[in-house]
């Protein structure tokens, strides 16, 4: 995008943010804790444990636990002896990914980029990550090929910063994208975190590459009940969620399109431990199941664990057997 006169360009928005501005409440972040729940525990392949034994970790949230599991049921199809292990925390599972204490972890593009960059080039490092998926993924190789970390591809799903309106609203206005809402020159008081005033994804962004005025952040927090129930409500006018929120439908909220592409390429990926997991059967499998994954199909993953309340393992067994992914 050509900058607007008188506007910051995305780059420039980009700069100001540290690498916590990211995603305000990245990945999931309206998804719940498993800690009710225990995460999933990947199964074998009718006991043929011939290839070796992998510990694929992740994050203590529903969709964390649900790719761990994804990536645990296909591994034992092929033929590995798989475990899951949760940590709470990136920074707590990272290095265990380094050392092969974990083998694999599921991943979000531009999120682990900067969190790689700000561990290799300190917390000031200019950001590196973009709206470009392809780049990003090289972008995160470079950095994470000399810490012993192979990088696979990244997929069609996305979990990323979005802002939903209701339908009414929506069709009021003719809204089907963020650059609509700008033209249409409306106040817009915005349920989101705290943060969100400084934050170059939430007000600055919406406002220096969309032209939307935004009147007041009321702190709700990121794809909360309390968030998505107040634009329900009419007390708001536009929330932040994320792209894989399983319950917009349920509050009658539709997603505005990024069409200037604000937010960073938060793309699902895989990301090993080359020493461990370097099998190309590895790579194989996982590729197959991140070529198949979509943003829709994890919303969809997400609701049966939050919303009916299913077990992390059988959802993900369910998904792999009608994909034609595992042998059933």
């Amino acid at each position: 995008m050509i900058p607007t006169p008188g506007r910051r360009s995305r780059a420039a928005l980009t700069a100001i943010g540290a690498v916590t501005a990211l995603t305000l409440g990245l990945a999931g972040c309206g998804s719940e804790s498993l800690e009710e729940q225990g995460g999933g525990d990947g199964g074998t392949s009718g006991g043929d444990t011939s290839r070796g034994s992998l510990t694929i970790g992740g994050a203590n949230f529903t969709e964390a636990a649900l790719m761990a599991e994804l990536y645990a049921q296909i591994l034992a199809d092929a033929g590995y002896d798989t475990e899951v292990t949760t940590v709470e925390a990136r920074e707590l599972y990272e290095p265990e990914l380094e050392s092969g204490g974990i083998d694999i972890v599921p991943e979000y593009a531009a999120t682990f980029t900067e969190f790689l960059n700000a561990k290799v080039n300190g917390p000031d490092a200019e950001p590196v990550a973009t709206s470009d998926a392809d780049a990003t993924v090289a972008a995160l190789r470079e950095l994470a090929e000399p810490r012993g970390l192979t990088v696979l591809d990244a997929g069609e799903a996305v979990d990323q910063n979005a802002f939903a309106v209701t339908e009414e609203f929506a069709a009021e206005h003719d809204l089907e994208t963020l650059t609509d809402l700008g033209e249409t020159g409306l106040p817009i008081r915005l349920a989101a975190g705290d943060e969100c005033a400084e934050r170059p994804f939430c007000e600055p962004g919406l406002e220096e590459v969309y032209g939307i005025d935004i009147t007041e952040i009321d702190p709700r927090g990121v794809g909360t009940v309390q968030s998505k129930q107040a634009v329900a409500d009419g007390e708001d006018d536009m929330a932040l969620v994320t792209t894989t929120d399983a319950t917009l439908e349920d509050f009658g909220l539709v997603l505005l399109e990024d069409d200037q592409r604000l937010q960073l390429a938060d793309n699902l990926l895989p990301v090993l431990n080359t020493e461990s997991a370097g099998d190309p059967e590895i790579a194989e499998a996982l590729g197959r199941l991140t070529g198949t994954l979509t943003t829709e199909d994890l919303i969809g993953l997400n609701r049966q664990v939050d919303a009916e309340r299913r077990q992390v393992e059988d959802v993900a067994r369910d998904y792999l057997t009608e994909q034609g992914l595992v042998n059933g």
